[in-house]
């Protein structure tokens, strides 16, 4: 008997401990919950944290985050308005406003994103689609560069830049963030941010405007060369005429020097051979017997030569 009232006692002492273990839960900052009882919700969401109660065993706590949550797309090939193919890629922020809602009608995070998958996708396809290439990139608030920034840039990419832009990037993110919020409350989200964070052409599309980008440079690249020739030919030329003028009257001055100096030479000469008349006689002899001499010859010469003549006369002197 004993033994079968402390299994008893026993027994309810486990149902009291089940009992208040399911009554209390609690909640953390930045959580909010939804009781739900027989698979239904119950009660307005519960969005203070602390300790909460709640029917033990028939009633659960759904727990849903109340922070901001990122939704980042997958990048999609999307048509402007004319006809230039790119890829779009974009990022959003969102939040669970009504759990209730949220929980009849996604369950979880995972089935929200699947539905912020389909409606900003479709929204932004149908911006994209209505708007220019020169919209998606631009700001309707920027100015076109002016001076030699502008010099630079191709004819072609100039027109683009003097096109007049009625709406920007910024205005067409609103318009998306606008259209889209219009849809989230009947799932309990409230979209608080949507944002285009890429935007590129499509490969094949990208490759023929770097191919385009390279030969404009290359251009670009010829004109500074044919420039840098032309410069490099004119300095030459200037050079090769001053270069010219140098040796001229550098030639000129070593004439007038050398002649200066022949003269004075042949007047020094003169003063010196006037001087003495038979010392000039004999060493121009000198200079002719050796101007005419030659290996293959020999010169005879009798004593009454005048080389004989200037030797006797010589000798004759110093004694």
């Amino acid at each position: 008997m004993m033994k079968k009232t402390s299994i008893g006692f026993g027994l309810f002492l486990l149902v009291i401990v089940i009992a208040f273990s399911g009554t209390f839960y609690t909640l953390e900052e930045g959580e909010q919950a939804v009781i739900v009882q027989f698979g239904r919700p119950v009660g307005q969401p519960v969005t203070e944290a602390g300790l909460h109660v709640k029917l033990p065993l028939i009633q659960d706590v759904r727990r849903f985050d109340r922070r901001l949550l990122v939704w980042d797309g997958d990048p999609n090939q999307i048509p402007t308005k004319g006809r230039e193919f790119i890829w779009i890629d974009t990022t959003a922020r969102w939040r669970i406003a009504d759990a209730t809602t949220f929980l009849e009608s996604v369950a979880s995070e995972a089935g929200a994103r699947s539905r912020l998958d389909d409606i900003i996708d479709s929204v932004v396809r149908d911006q994209v689609s209505q708007s220019e290439l020169v919209e998606l990139v631009r700001s309707a608030s920027w100015e076109v560069p002016k001076g030699e920034a502008l010099a630079e840039v191709i004819p072609e990419a100039q027109a683009q830049l003097a096109l007049e832009i009625t709406r920007g990037r910024e205005e067409i993110t609103r318009n998306i963030l606008t259209e889209a919020q219009k849809i989230m409350p009947q799932y309990g989200i409230e979209l608080v941010d949507v944002r285009i964070r890429r935007l590129d052409y499509i490969e094949s599309v990208r490759e023929r405007v770097y191919s385009r980008m390279i030969s404009e440079r290359k251009r670009i690249a010829a004109e500074f060369r044919s420039e840098g020739e032309g410069q490099s030919a004119e300095i030459l030329g200037t050079m090769e005429k001053e270069l010219s003028q140098i040796r001229s009257n550098a030639y000129r001055q070593v004439q007038e020097i050398r002649g200066k100096a022949d003269a004075k030479a042949a007047r020094v000469y003169g003063d010196a051979y006037n001087g003495d008349p038979e010392f000039y006689a004999f060493s121009r002899t000198l200079e002719a017997y050796k101007e005419a001499q030659n290996e293959n010859a020999v010169m005879i010469l009798t004593t009454d030569s005048d080389y004989y003549r200037f030797l006797k006369e010589s000798g004759i002197s110093r004694k």
